[in-house]
């Protein structure tokens, strides 16, 4: 694998309309959650990426576990889980600018991961190793399995990248602030979004900001500043990376996502750092423009569309 991750994925329910969810009756089925997300972005862009969980041992879970598969992520070191369900969320658009999510994930298959799911060797093999900060909230077991794969990926050599992905409805914000401050020590390369980083370190200015995280243990830090694009900083030097205009902004779920998976090909295309985080922002802006977490993760024609061809609105 070129990058291995790991965490939950769950079924997405999502109204046919818009507006309060108490008022939908039909819904479409499909699949989300942060660390497949980028998994899929990768694959997608041609790369080999492999995902570690559990699902429930049910027709959702199966379901889910097929969908995985079918966009090319390896899912040879997901386990069925015979006695914990799937774990489902509901995502209540009621505009592009007012997204609700709700879980219902407590006692999940995910949850019940442990140290034990890992494989060392699998992991060994690879070049990065993806860690979100929701797998830590999930559970006391998920967090041992958490540090244990940082420490798994520095004894192989890997490189560390860290989406903080703050969860304030997993866990008591305390405990959020403690958990994900010691994981962004660990990683090599940190991917906040600018509240995340507020939440960490009680800043927000984008320049004091980066420099907290280098000093805090990373060596890269990308701070994410949405539709404005992105800022990037190392111990040398630091630059600010403009996004890309969206006329219309249908989903914004899943854009961070995105986001990771475009920086991270980057890197593995060999990309200097301010391309990278270039093309990651022209994934994330690309991924607002589809309803869903996933089908708007463009392959490398879109992306090369969308770049270099923008205002070209018919293929023929």
């Amino acid at each position: 694998m070129d990058v291995v991750t790991f965490g939950e994925t769950m079924v997405l329910f999502t109204p046919e309309t818009t507006g309060f969810m108490r008022y939908a009756h039909m819904y479409s089925r499909k699949f989300g959650g942060s660390e497949t997300n980028f998994a899929i972005g990768l694959a997608r862009l041609g790369h080999r990426v492999g995902w570690i969980s559990r699902v429930g041992d049910d027709e959702l879970g199966k379901a889910l576990l097929a969908f995985i598969r079918g966009e090319g992520v390896d899912v040879s070191r997901v386990r069925l889980d015979p006695d914990a369900p799937t774990g489902i969320y509901f995502k209540e658009i009621r505009s592009a600018n007012d997204v609700n999510v709700y879980y219902y994930r407590k006692g999940s298959a995910a949850s019940r991961m442990t140290s034990a799911d890992l494989d060392e060797d699998y992991l060994a093999q690879a070049k990065y190793l993806f860690v979100s900060g929701i797998t830590p909230a999930l559970s006391d077991t998920c967090r041992e399995m958490t540090q244990e794969a940082i420490t798994l990926a520095k004894k192989h050599g890997l490189t560390v990248v860290f989406d903080p992905n703050l969860r304030k409805k997993l866990w008591p914000e305390e405990q959020a602030r403690e958990t994900l401050l010691a994981l962004a020590a660990q990683a090599d390369i940190v991917l906040p979004g600018l509240s995340e980083g507020e939440f960490l370190f009680g800043e927000s200015d984008p320049l004091k900001l980066g420099r907290r995280f280098l000093d805090h243990g990373a060596q890269t830090v990308v701070l994410k500043l949405g539709e404005k694009g992105a800022h990037y900083f190392t111990r040398e030097t630091n630059e600010y990376i403009p996004g890309y205009r969206v006329e219309r902004v249908v989903d914004p779920v899943g854009a961070g996502d995105g986001f990771a998976a475009g920086f991270v090909s980057g890197l593995l295309d060999g990309l200097p750092l301010a391309d990278a985080v270039r093309r990651a922002n022209a994934v994330g802006a690309i991924v607002t423009l589809v309803n869903g977490d996933v089908e708007g993760l463009p392959e490398r024609a879109d992306l090369k569309r969308f770049t270099e061809e923008p205002n070209e609105e018919v293929i023929r």
